[in-house]
């Protein structure tokens, strides 16, 4: 399952029928090597909200993350909101939508934000040191109430560890060494990064990073796109932020992966390889790979992948224009993709892209308001109930914490691919 699709809150395999062990070990952060230079974080520069829409959707992550506790309380907020899952219990918190929370907080820059930024960092690593296996790894989701059960242990909801999640996780915590210095965090980062290579590395087939460990612990073989582009640029930020350039050559391998899965005729990139690692899986192809990998490497041949996303998966719905997840489906516009496409325009600046940003903003802001099921602050996910994915897993017109933390993204032009 792509760790941006929504499982069915009604199989077996969902948060609500996860099992948890009683047990659990404490892993200890990673330690930066002896002799490796630590950069000193530059000045950070902060982006308050320019605008009402902007100001409601930062106090939408603010109330959802503050559903649960309040002031340095460790506490995660729940994913989707109303609509689909409003009557199902479906309060997962998925640390993909959790990690974009804390990079968008962190560019609001105000101390309020600053504290509820810092609680999900330091979840990170509370989850980390107390996961039951004890390696350093986080699951794909938690449950927010409790978080931390009676005995320590995290309340973990998608019990999967999937590499690209892993990836993000350490970004969002590179974000935050870089707005705080503090230690700790660059420390969380390295404990991921250490997991993923030791992990997922695999040389054999096409050289790449596998997705990871599934639910009961096995290894997942396939190599995904999406995933190398998450390690790729997450390693870059290591090297920057230590200066031991071994993260570099990792991030370069890669990135050498995402190389091997461009497609040159078509101008785009394939989703990745099968579970043997060689052969290349050729359906269904997703906007976000496409996208991201401009994002993270402002590679100029990945700026035809993007053009590629806006001839190809453009979508119109209900009065809203975007893109769609994937080539399975684009009879639904996906807002937290569209936003993807807006942050890559806006650092991309090619002709007529302005006219596209605006466009694609202004559905943005119009499905703040009257998208099936809004509030006036979040983003939903879709444009209505039932978009395919191609994956096996549907979207919903549900209020999502990171379709809004990615508009946020969009909307302050901030990339977070980069430190």
């Amino acid at each position: 399952m792509d760790r941006h699709t929504t499982p069915d809150p009604t199989s077996p395999a969902s948060p609500q029928g996860a099992l948890l062990t009683p047990s659990r070990r404490t892993v200890l952060s990673s330690l930066v090597a002896v002799g490796t230079v630590l950069s000193v974080p530059k000045a950070f520069a902060a982006r308050r909200p320019t605008d009402a829409s902007e100001a409601a959707a930062f106090t939408f992550l603010a109330e959802k993350i503050d559903q649960y506790g309040t002031g340095t309380a460790l506490r995660v907020p729940q994913s989707y909101t109303g609509g689909f899952f409003a009557d199902l219990n479906f309060v997962s918190s998925f640390l993909y939508d959790d990690a974009l929370t804390v990079i968008a907080l962190l560019r609001e820059g105000s101390a309020a934000q600053l504290t509820r930024a810092k609680v999900l960092g330091d979840v990170f690593l509370y989850v980390q040191q107390h996961d039951p296996i004890g390696d350093g790894r986080t699951r794909a989701s938690y449950q927010p109430n409790p978080l931390i059960t009676a005995d320590g242990s995290p309340y973990i909801g998608s019990p999967a560890a999937y590499s690209g999640n892993q990836a993000w996780v350490g970004m969002a915590l590179c974000h935050l060494y870089q707005r705080t210095g503090q230690r700790k965090y660059l420390n969380g980062a390295l404990t991921a990064a250490n997991w993923i290579q030791s992990k997922t590395w695999s040389g054999a087939g096409i050289p790449g990073y596998t997705g990871g460990r599934s639910a009961d612990d096995q290894p997942l073989t396939f190599k995904a796109t999406e995933h190398n582009i998450d390690i790729g640029a997450f390693f870059a930020m290591l090297n920057q932020q230590t200066g031991d350039r071994a993260w570099s050559a990792r991030s370069q391998q890669a990135f050498a992966f995402i190389r091997a899965m461009w497609d040159n005729p078509g101008r785009m990139l394939w989703t990745g390889t099968n579970p043997d690692g060689v052969t290349i899986n050729h359906y269904p192809i997703p906007a976000d790979v496409q996208i991201w990998a401009y994002l993270a490497t402002r590679d100029a041949r990945y700026s035809q992948a993007v053009d590629w996303v806006i001839a190809n998966l453009a979508a119109t719905d209900g009065g809203f224009t975007g893109i769609s997840f994937s080539n399975t489906d684009t009879s639904k516009v996906w807002f937290e993709g569209t936003a993807h496409l807006v942050t890559a325009l806006k650092v991309r600046r090619a002709p007529g892209d302005q006219a596209r940003i605006n466009t694609y903003l202004a559905s943005l802001r119009d499905a703040q308001l009257r998208a099936p099921n809004a509030d006036g602050k979040g983003i939903v996910s879709a444009s209505s109930d039932g978009l395919d994915t191609g994956f096996g897993d549907l979207y919903y017109a549900s209020l999502h914490t990171g379709a809004t933390a990615w508009y946020l993204l969009a909307a302050t032009g901030t990339n977070p691919f980069v430190v």
